[in-house]
């Protein structure tokens, strides 16, 4: 399931991206299969293994051509261990939520990224989210959740001044916003009929994806779209 829409974010080969919390990997597979030499990077270590082991897998079944060296690194977004201008393109998806120092690490994101290189941004959409914080404290109260919901022309401000040139937005994931209402709602670490069936309505809409759910959830974006997702540049170099 990707948040990012590589159709607008172009990612070509030898390009050098960052998938700053990258979670299980799933942009820095798209990545890897269009090319781009990848470094993975997360702080959780059981991920990072996980991701690891998908590449391995993908190497094997010829889908990507194998790294020099391991794609994935453990860090921390607030001190990324790159010099200035390392990566063409930065991918931070659903991450800065969870960030106390964000701009802190918005910072660092535009340190390491090289002037013209991309940057793709996504958080949890405003409103969606409210909802999920009323339904259930625990859907945030946890350790390494998220700590706060993002007006988006707040956070597009604070990324202009930090220097990123905006390129455009959009919305995504519509099918997620009512699961996690109904999870919140029933309780966030239950399983019940009904966030068992929806659950599976998603994987089968992730893996077969049928026009009609595609071509509904593409209609339903704008409006219930539960991810905010930003397109910026750095200024100056050629893109």
């Amino acid at each position: 399931m990707l948040t990012i829409d590589f159709d607008r974010f172009k990612v070509g080969p030898g390009q050098a991206l960052l998938d700053l919390g990258c979670g299980t990997g799933r942009h820095t597979f798209e990545a890897l299969r269009r090319g781009a030499d990848v470094v993975a990077m997360d702080h959780n270590g059981e991920d990072l293994l996980g991701v690891e082991a998908m590449v391995a897998a993908m190497v094997d079944a010829g889908q990507v051509i194998a790294p020099d060296g391991p794609v994935t690194l453990r860090a921390d977004a607030l001190a990324l261990p790159f010099p200035d201008g390392t990566f063409d393109r930065v991918i931070a998806a659903e991450i800065l939520e969870h960030v106390r120092q964000d701009g802190v690490a918005i910072a660092e994101i535009f340190r390491v990224v090289r002037p013209g290189g991309l940057v793709a941004i996504s958080v949890p959409r405003r409103w969606p989210e409210r909802i999920c914080w009323a339904l259930s404290d625990a859907y945030h109260e946890v350790q390494g959740g998220h700590v706060r919901i993002y007006r988006g022309d707040q956070l597009l401000a604070t990324l202009e001044a930090t220097g990123l040139e905006p390129l455009g937005s959009h919305h995504a994931h519509a099918l997620h916003a009512p699961y996690w209402w109904l999870r919140c709602a029933t309780g966030i670490e239950q399983e019940n009929p009904l966030t068992r069936g929806y659950h599976k309505l998603l994987v089968w809409d992730m893996m077969r994806r049928p026009w009609f759910t595609q071509t509904a959830e593409r209609l339903l974006n704008p409006v219930l779209g539960k991810s905010l997702v930003l397109y910026l540049r750095k200024p100056g170099g050629t893109g």
